[in-house]
């Protein structure tokens, strides 16, 4: 009879633990106390895969299963589901997760519905929302901030430029518009980014300034603190992508880095672009790193002179 009920123990912890593998592998490999307790694992049984090394504890009441070796979205999760019913993924963790904008954080933000204090946990950064009716998403199984709440949240501590970026690579990957950001901002007055996003929607044509490079980035400063009119980023002229074209001039500058123009090739095909270029009538700059960063002056002055001969031409 002993024997009997022994297989009939092992049996029942096989197939907990097969339970508990499935829920992990729709959550990227972890699993909270409470989906435990549903499954029908007693505290007991917890302790017990947690001490023969089935369970590893990530936070508290929350665990990763068979190993720790996680991927940025198991941290995620783990982050959310340790911070209870109805959190979410938010800020730096949602713009990555949507894709808006890389984040190296070490924590994860996590927005918690109520008014209450912050509940410090390790590895988390906790944010508290009083509204988030419409505003949360799923996105590859993490409940998660809209893109545009998302959005909204970062407008609060982000520079003007980097939320300018952020609203470049929304509209490019179409997960959001601009009708939508300004009703949500519009709609949340109080909100610490509410002001900052509608003036940067003012005067921001979403998708016209995604660089590629902080040298393109480094160019878009100096038209935006000399003055410069702004060009356009990115645009293809003439068949060809170029950095930056200023339309009315017919003036195409391109921001020449070391690394993508140091060989032999890389000379013979950027002069053949700036000759099929000057066949459809565009003239083309060349800039390099080291005038951008250290002759910014240099580099203003000469588009200024060939902004003017263009437009007196």
């Amino acid at each position: 009879m002993r024997e009997v009920d022994t297989m009939r123990t092992e049996r029942a912890s096989a197939l907990a633990d097969t339970e508990i593998a499935a829920v992990a592998s729709r959550q990227h490999g972890v699993i909270a106390r409470r989906q435990l307790h549903e499954l029908g694992l007693s505290d007991r049984g917890v302790a017990h895969r947690v001490a023969v090394g089935r369970l590893h504890r990530l936070h508290r009441g929350v665990y990763a299963v068979g190993h720790v070796v996680l991927g940025p979205r198991g941290h995620w999760t783990a982050g959310v589901l340790a911070c209870g019913p109805g959190a979410v993924l938010s800020h730096a963790s949602a713009a990555a997760l949507w894709e808006l904008r890389a984040s190296a954080a070490t924590r994860t933000d996590v927005t918690v519905p109520g008014t209450g204090g912050r509940r410090e946990r390790p590895r988390v950064r906790t944010h508290r929302a009083r509204d988030l009716d419409g505003q949360t998403a799923i996105r590859d199984g993490i409940p998660v901030t809209t893109p545009e709440r998302t959005i909204l949240d970062l407008a609060a501590t982000l520079q003007r430029r980097r939320l300018e970026r952020l609203l470049d690579q929304a509209e490019t990957a179409r997960l959001t518009d601009v009708a939508s950001l300004d009703a949500l901002a519009r709609a949340h007055t109080g909100h610490r980014g509410a002001a900052k996003l509608r003036a940067a929607l003012g005067t921001h044509t979403a998708g016209t300034t995604l660089t590629r490079s902080g040298l393109e980035e480094r160019f878009l400063e100096l038209c935006r603190d000399s003055g410069l009119p702004q060009p356009l980023v990115n645009e293809t002229v003439a068949g060809l992508g170029v950095d930056f074209f200023f339309v009315d001039a017919g003036l195409v500058i391109e921001a020449d880095s070391w690394q993508h123009h140091r060989t032999r090739f890389a000379f013979e095909r950027d002069r053949r672009r700036d000759a099929t270029l000057a066949r459809a009538g565009y003239r083309t700059l060349r800039m390099t790193h080291a005038q951008l960063t250290d002759e910014p002056g240099v580099v203003v002055d000469t588009v200024l002179a060939a902004l003017g001969d263009g437009r007196a031409a």
